[in-house]
């Protein structure tokens, strides 16, 4: 089992239990015992468990994830013109990662004319992407029924076939310590993977995302480019500026 599954799978576990042993955690990855405390120690340092006598615990719980319906509905002008935005960055003919996101999901008519090749992980852009005629390519995966999300480690190995010009990701947390996070810790290596296989990558967040903290760490803020429209604080722009290239939307 690849380090990065290991780690989801011990995340999984815990979120099912709430409390673990070595034992336990050793008979479902099929890890040595000290590779599996190298993992917890590794995971407590990150604040996502608390190590405890023979095992481990969360260290808080995931928070609840909305539906992609709920998110669809909120800040939708923002999230459009943040779109908008992203997809001016694509040049002719590339080829692009969409994560699935309702912010991605509104870059697909932007992105009509360009002749540009999609590959996506949202099982909702695909109809969307065939209506405007882009050529799409879709991995393998379980898909979560929460945000219709393509994730597990047959989408990962599958999007490891790939190289992109440019990735576009959403997240459900963007913080200035604690970096990107998201809720599902499958999804979270799915959204890893991405961000080593683009020769630019962006992280599309409305002005909700920002101070947000979800159960699972995707990556350090450098790891993308920040794309936040004005309706985020001058001042507060510029502090996540410290971390990462913010590129302003003007609403």
């Amino acid at each position: 089992m690849l380090h990065v599954e290991r780690r989801a799978a011990i995340l999984r576990l815990l979120l099912n239990r709430e409390t673990v042993t070595i034992q336990q955690l050793i008979d479902e990855t099929h890890a040595s015992e000290s590779t599996i405390r190298r993992d917890l120690i590794e995971l407590e340092k990150e604040q996502q468990i608390k190590r405890v006598h023979g095992g481990a615990s969360l260290e808080k719980k995931r928070k609840e994830e909305p539906t992609v319906a709920e998110k669809t509905t909120q800040n939708r002008e923002e999230k459009q013109s943040i779109a908008r935005y992203a997809a001016e960055l694509v040049e002719n003919k590339e080829c692009i990662f969409l994560d699935a996101g309702t912010t991605t999901f509104e870059m697909i008519p932007f992105l009509a004319d360009k002749g540009v090749i999609v590959v996506t992980t949202g099982t909702q852009h695909v109809q969307r992407l065939i209506d405007y005629s882009i050529e799409t390519y879709v991995p393998s995966g379980r898909v979560k029924t929460e945000t219709a999300a393509l994730i597990g480690s047959k989408a990962m190995r599958a999007l490891s076939e790939y190289r992109f010009d440019r990735c576009f990701l959403g997240m459900n947390g963007v913080h200035d310590r604690h970096g990107y996070t998201t809720p599902d810790p499958e999804e979270a290596i799915v959204k890893e993977t991405v961000l080593t296989l683009g020769a630019q990558s962006y992280v599309l967040a409305d002005h909700t995302k920002l101070e947000e903290v979800s159960f699972a760490t995707v990556s350090a803020l450098d790891a993308a480019d920040l794309i936040l429209s004005d309706a985020v604080a001058k001042t507060e722009r510029e502090r996540y500026q410290d971390h990462t290239e913010v590129r302003t939307v003007v609403l």
